[in-house]
Formats: C-alpha cells, sequence, structure tokens
C-alpha cells in the first residue's frame, strides 16, 4: 500500500464547487445588511460599471504608524455609477423557506430599455401595447392603495425594482457599454417601518436615484460580480498543486495520484482540469476614497496641490473603456472582473471597526497620465507646455 512522505493541507478551497461558468454576466445580492427600523429609510445597493485602474497619493493618519504623516502610493478601481430609475416595489412574507414576493406595485412610465428587458421578441412586438397590461393591473391608484394596506399587513420586507437606462434618446450613456437592454435589479430598503419603506419607494418612482445618495466616502461597500474568465485550464492553474519532478512521464502539471482503487470512482474532492474564471464572488469591505458627481467631471480629478483643472479620465481614456461620462467611484484597490463588466455595490455586511478601516483619506494626487503607454503628463494642457507646437498645429494654423 502507497502512502505520502510528507503532509500538507489540500489544494484549493471546496466551498466554491461547482467551479462552471455563470448563468448571468451581472452580480447577484444573495443578502443584504440587517434591518435597523432606528434609522431612516434607504437603499442598501447600487448597479455600476468597470472602468479601469490608477494610483493615488495620500497622506496616511495613523497614530502609531511608521507611516502616520507621511504620503503613500495606492492602487485605485474607478467604478462608473450611472443613475438608476425606481420603476417598481415589492413586498416580501417571511415563510418556513425563506422570504416570498407577496405583493407588487409598478410606475406608470418606463423607458424604452426597461421595455427591452421584460419583453420577449421586441423587434415584432407593438411598441405602444408592451408593459401596457402591467399599467392597468398594477399602476391604478386604487389598486396602489390596496397593495400598500396589504405589504404594510402582512409583509416584513420591502425592496425597491431599479435600472440603469442605457440609452438616452438614442445615444449611449455608457458609450464603452454594448447593452441596449436595461439592466434591472432588486435592492432591498433598510430603516424605518414598513408603511415608510413603501413612502421611501414611491417617492422614487421614475426619479433618477444617484450614488451619493447611496453611499458616502470614507464607507466601506461589497463589491459583487463575475470574476475574468480564463476558460479550460489544468490543475496546477486551476487547483494551486505542486508540480511533478522534471522527468516525470507524460508530463509534470498533473495529480499524480486521483484516488485508490476502491471505490472504484473518482472523489469530488480531487483536484481535476476544467473551466477557471467567470465565476460569482464577493469581495468584502471595499473603502470608497472620493465620490464623483456628473456636473463636477471636468474638476472631478483635482486635489489640493492641482493648479489646472482636470477630470478622473487619464489622457486617452480607460484602456478598452473609454470615457468616464457619468458619475463614479473611487475604490482602494482592484477588484473582480475585466473593464466594462457590470458590478453590484452593496453596503457592507460585516462592520470592521479596525483604525486602517475608519481611516479619514486625504488625497494629495489622482494619477490622469496615459494608461496605453509610458505617460509622462498629467493634462493636455502640461503636455502643450513641456513640447510646444506639434506638428500637426502648425499646419493646422498655417
Amino acid at each position: 500500500m502507497s502512502h505520502r512522505k510528507f503532509e500538507a493541507p489540500r489544494h484549493g478551497s471546496l466551498g466554491f464547487l461547482p467551479r462552471k461558468r455563470c448563468k448571468k454576466g451581472r452580480g447577484k445580492i444573495k443578502s443584504f445588511p440587517k434591518d435597523d427600523q432606528a434609522k431612516p429609510p434607504h437603499l442598501t445597493g447600487f448597479l455600476s460599471f468597470k472602468a479601469g485602474m490608477t494610483h493615488v497619493v495620500r497622506e496616511v493618519n495613523r497614530m502609531g504608524s511608521k507611516l502616520n504623516n507621511k504620503e503613500t502610493v495606492e492602487a485605485v478601481t474607478v467604478i462608473e455609477t450611472p443613475p438608476m430609475v425606481a420603476v417598481g416595489l415589492v413586498g416580501y412574507t417571511a415563510t418556513p423557506n425563506g422570504p416570498r414576493p407577496f405583493k407588487k406595485i409598478w410606475a406608470k412610465h418606463v423607458s424604452e430599455g426597461f421595455k427591452r428587458r421584460i419583453v420577449r421578441n421586441w423587434y415584432k412586438t407593438k411598441k405602444t401595447s408592451a408593459y401596457s397590461k402591467l399599467v392597468e393591473r398594477y399602476g391604478s391608484k386604487e389598486s396602489i392603495d390596496k397593495a400598500k394596506e396589504l405589504i404594510i399587513k402582512y409583509c416584513d420586507v420591502v425592496r425597491i425594482v431599479c435600472h440603469t437606462p442605457m440609452v438616452e434618446n438614442q445615444v449611449r450613456k455608457l458609450p464603452g457599454v454594448q447593452m441596449k437592454k436595461d439592466p434591472i435589479m432588486e435592492f432591498q430598503i433598510n430603516g424605518g417601518t414598513v408603511a415608510e419603506k413603501i413612502d421611501f419607494g414611491l417617492s422614487k418612482f421614475e426619479q433618477q436615484i444617484h450614488i451619493s445618495e447611496v453611499f458616502s466616502q470614507n464607507e466601506l461597500i461589497d463589491v459583487i460580480g463575475i470574476t475574468k474568465g480564463k476558460g479550460f485550464k489544468g490543475v496546477t492553474s486551476r487547483w494551486h498543486t505542486k508540480k511533478l519532478p522534471r522527468k516525470t512521464h507524460k508530463g509534470l502539471r498533473k495529480v499524480a495520484c486521483i484516488g485508490a482503487w476502491h471505490p472504484a470512482r473518482v472523489s469530488f474532492t480531487v483536484a481535476r482540469a476544467g473551466q477557471k474564471g467567470y465565476h460569482h464572488r464577493t469581495e468584502m469591505n471595499k473603502k470608497i476614497y472620493r465620490i464623483g458627481l456628473k456636473q463636477d467631471l471636468a474638476r472631478s480629478g483635482m486635489t489640493e496641490s492641482d493648479i489646472t483643472d482636470k477630470s478622473i479620465n487619464p489622457m486617452g481614456g480607460f484602456p478598452n473603456y473609454g470615457y468616464v461620462k457619468n458619475d463614479f467611484l473611487i475604490i482602494r484597490g482592484c477588484c473582480l472582473g475585466p473593464y466594462r463588466r457590470m458590478l453590484t455595490l452593496r453596503k457592507s455586511l460585516n462592520r470592521t471597526t479596525t483604525r486602517v478601516r475608519n481611516e479619514v483619506i486625504d488625497l494629495k494626487l489622482i494619477d490622469t497620465s496615459s494608461k496605453h503607454g509610458c505617460g509622462r503628463f498629467q493634462t493636455t494642457q502640461e503636455k502643450k507646455a513641456h513640447m510646444g507646437l506639434l506638428k500637426k498645429d502648425k499646419t493646422v494654423k498655417a
């Protein structure tokens, strides 16, 4: 009987099985933060899109640390957060098998992108009749009043249905994201009584909801999404198993023994080749360094050290994405997924009280040099002042 020479812990976690491709290309909120009725009603999540990464210089404010009052350079991720529009309200009642949707209320007017998402065969449908049955059934004043009474009586959880308009007046709001159908998602309303939750949700119907109404600077959030797909990979890449010795017959990036003779099958715990990436994952406690608004986009990348106005967009735009033209977030470090991937932001489930997590952020510089190569200049004006007139500028003037 064979034996292993050295004991070692297993490679890879079994908590993420099965490691296969996700059905939907967006993050799903499987649990919301605990409700506190003492707080005013508020949303607990937001839809966003990953734009790219850059780096910032900030002063560390951490008493007792060797870095205290010193400058440090950190990587950050820019996430574009176009405003959402609320179109529905759902009341959930508690059952032995978990919350069950009990009653719905829908808005009377919705955008074409929302109809594209919910109506099957949009190109064949009569555009005037689409969504009209829902409005007749749930959108009248009598039905809304009746639904409010039933939700107050039987429900303890209220969620709001929101969508992000991708096209307005036949113009794409996010040029880097090729999507005509609006993404739709439910977000739980926390705080206040059930009646206050309903009034809060109805007040947001057909109104734009901005990122500044949901999150604030220095807050910790969770990022939920789909990781970058890697395709079919072997055990060394997929499970990080140890490579066999160099002279191993028929390859060394393998598992030497995949199990005993009996039981005559391969256990699910044995590392095998297969899909790597494009999995649903949640990254916890990402700190917000800055929240930028669309109306201040021209000066959104400025700090105290900047003399000229500059936006958050680097010179030439973000690679494979383009320019950020809506509200945005800057979070510390990296986050899952490639550029243009849809991300779901959620208020943090596990509140931490450590000094590092509660540190107040003071940015000294946000790098906006070109990300397509070795960028030397922060703005176009700085480049022209250093290099003078280019040949193409001279020909235009002549």
